[in-house]
């Protein structure tokens, strides 16, 4: 089965999280290319997609929006699975998922989507940044769960293995978890 991990990351926090999601992919057995959304060309040739966006001040990168926008029926056509990285300090909740994800929701329909928590490191940040951060008082922190992303990674591995073995998708449950 061939996957196309694809992630939009303003500072690559979540773009390391896209390669350790694709590293986790490899190691059971699938076919695996990550390429930033905006560098994607097509999509036919991939059996699934794992996209996943940098979230900055509630909303999804342009990117991974644009994406989105590109490939909407074709994501439809295939098991797609979609994350969000960004929140800093405490752990994630349902009011930090992004404005975007109930249309994405509706209009490409993923199997799932976790919200994992962000990196913010002062060195990464321009001065606007800064001074948003410094107003809002976020942390600087990396609060990206590795585990929990190498756990979620092994259950798209084991679902889209199931999969190419002759069972239905038509389904579409989201993965436990």
């Amino acid at each position: 089965m061939k996957v196309l991990v694809t992630a939009a990351s303003k500072h690559g926090a979540t773009a390391e999280i896209a390669g350790v999601i694709r590293a986790v992919l490899e190691k059971e057995d699938l076919d695996v290319d990550l390429i930033a959304p905006e560098e994607v060309e097509r999509i036919d040739g991939y059996d699934a997609v794992v996209l996943g966006s940098g979230v900055y001040a509630g909303h999804w990168l342009k990117p991974a929006k644009d994406f989105v926008r590109r490939y909407e029926a074709e994501l439809r056509d295939r098991p797609l699975f979609v994350f969000s990285s960004g929140p800093v300090g405490a752990p994630p909740k349902e009011s930090d998922e992004p404005a975007e994800i109930a249309a994405v929701d509706a209009s490409i329909h993923p199997i799932d989507h976790r919200v994992f928590g962000g990196r913010m490191t002062p060195s990464q940040l321009g001065p606007f940044e800064k001074l948003i951060v410094k107003v809002v008082k976020a942390p600087m922190t990396d609060d990206r769960p590795w585990e929990e992303i190498a756990d979620w990674a092994k259950e798209i591995a084991r679902y889209l293995n199931d999969a190419s073995s002759d069972r239905v998708l038509a389904g579409r449950v989201p993965v436990a978890g």
